[in-house]
């Protein structure tokens, strides 16, 4: 799943421990999630979304293979 997570947090200054606290993840999960090694749960999604304000399409898209 492709993702804008990176380009987010950094527009708003969050490092990836900032945001694995707000949001109740590891630090590890947000790399993976950024490096597109892992695809977020859809709870996680839910408060990505939240944070920043957008609709979870805005961030995050699907792409059959």
């Amino acid at each position: 799943m492709k993702n804008k997570l990176k380009v987010l947090r950094a527009e708003n200054n969050y490092t990836q421990e900032d945001l694995a606290d707000i949001i109740g993840v590891s630090r590890q999960t947000i790399n993976a999630i950024e490096k597109e090694k892992f695809d977020p749960s859809l709870p996680t999604a839910f408060r990505i979304s939240k944070l920043f304000k957008l609709p979870i399409e805005a961030i995050f898209s699907f792409e059959e293979n």
